[in-house]
């Protein structure tokens, strides 16, 4: 329990019609009781005169109580919905901080606390985190999947039934030397069950590309088109165009939207040998960058495309005479003209799709996968062992996977991060 009690303006910056001011902690209902002299009853609102210690009016504002736990941090809260006013609300935080215990809330504490009382747990947090910079309504329905504890009650089912795989192991060890009682023969195959569900999950798209943006990735030989591409398709000069080889050494990042899809479009250098030291460090990060492309456009000779599973061969410069020819697996585009950009954004955009979660649906980020990984490598080591020992020991190494998942243990690390991204007030 925090000794502290905090406050905050917990709605947007005025003037306003309304602001809300927050104060949640132990001494919240003394600091609510100082400025409006009663609180109305828990979880009702109440039209009070708020005034500050020395009794000068402050506003007239709508009060509201709520008693922990069953508040949203667990915690007494106290809201005063104030007039909008940059001076009004300015004058309540004010006579705020004349009170002795309160202090200015930290960016991200009040989700904090709620967290810390066990009122969400952290992929809720993250969820909230996620909405608050939520920028399209695709972003938006994903973070709200999280912060209502979609996810969370997946791995509460998850949870319970690694708790019935623990107490089975346990008890085969425990009367392993009863011959009625002795071993779990479908223990092992109920961890295989288990485990190829979890290896369903992280197969399916992850969160990162909806909010970072897929990456489409133009790659080829030097003086391919590959940086009149981008400015085509970014509509203005992004990356330098010469008949010069060797001119992009470096790749370049567009961020923009194709079809209403969020992408990273990257420019890179040309592959080819080279013996000159920057140009060689630009074609290794050009060819490492086709690798982990989510989607990569070649646009060089097709016979030597990189293997991609989303890989489109680009026929470029096609309003050049001797470019008339296109190869049957190519799409003809000039940046020049605008042919064949609309066929290609149409089919770029198509490919992308595939690596995004589908609209509001469940999706890893990569922290939740690194935990759930942890917890398949440890049920796949139960199928293959025959130690029961060992059995149990890796059922708990998945339950404390879980653990980390949802915050519960061993997550200090990323607490301080987390709730650094949330404004003051929430």
């Amino acid at each position: 329990m925090n000794s502290e009690t905090i406050f905050a303006l917990s709605s947007g910056r005025p003037p306003a019609a309304v602001s809300v001011i927050r104060i949640s902690g132990p001494r919240a209902h003394e600091a609510g009781v100082r400025l409006a002299r009663t609180l109305p009853e828990p979880r009702h609102a109440a039209v009070r005169i708020l005034r500050d210690d020395m009794g000068e009016l402050l506003d007239e504002a709508l009060v509201l109580r709520f008693d922990g736990p069953h508040s949203s941090t667990g915690e007494d809260v106290v809201e005063l919905h104030c007039h909008g006013g940059r001076a009004i609300v300015d004058a309540v935080l004010l006579a705020l901080r004349g009170l002795d215990g309160l202090r200015d809330a930290l960016p991200g504490e009040f989700t904090r606390r709620a967290f810390e009382s066990g009122r969400i747990d952290l992929t809720e947090a993250e969820g909230l985190a996620d909405l608050l910079e939520a920028e399209t309504e695709t972003q938006r329905k994903a973070a709200l999947a999280l912060a209502e504890g979609r996810l969370k009650r997946i791995v509460e089912d998850w949870q319970a039934r690694l708790l019935g795989l623990s107490a089975r192991a346990e008890a085969a060890i425990d009367y392993a030397d009863e011959d009625d009682v002795g071993s779990d023969p479908s223990l092992s195959d109920d961890c295989g069950v288990l485990a190829a569900e979890l290896g369903a999950w992280l197969d399916r798209p992850r969160v990162e590309p909806l909010k970072d943006g897929v990456r489409i990735v133009v790659a080829g030989p030097p003086n391919s088109g590959k940086s009149s591409l981008i400015n085509a398709i970014a509509g203005q000069e992004k990356a330098i165009v010469t008949d010069v080889p060797g001119t992009t050494r470096d790749h370049i990042e567009v961020p923009l939207s194709i079809r209403g899809v969020p992408v990273l479009l990257t420019d890179t250098a040309g592959l080819r040998e080279s013996e000159e030291r920057v140009e060689r460090i630009g074609i290794e990060r050009a060819r490492n960058l086709a690798q982990s492309a989510d989607v990569l456009l070649w646009l060089g000779d097709p016979e030597d495309a990189p293997v991609h599973d989303r890989r489109i061969l680009v026929h470029s410069r096609s309003d050049l005479a001797e470019r008339f020819d296109v190869p049957g697996d190519s799409l003809a585009v000039s940046s020049v003209t605008g042919a064949g950009l609309r066929e290609l954004l149409s089919e770029a955009s198509r490919l992308a799709t595939e690596v995004l979660p589908g609209e509001g649906e469940v999706a890893f980020n990569r922290r939740h996968a690194s935990h759930v990984i942890e917890a398949r490598e440890a049920l796949q080591r139960v199928v293959a062992v025959e130690d029961l020992e060992l059995a149990a020991e890796d059922l708990r190494l998945a339950r404390s996977a879980f653990d980390r998942l949802t915050g519960r243990a061993g997550v200090e690390d990323v607490l301080d991060a987390l709730f650094g991204r949330f404004c003051l007030g929430k």
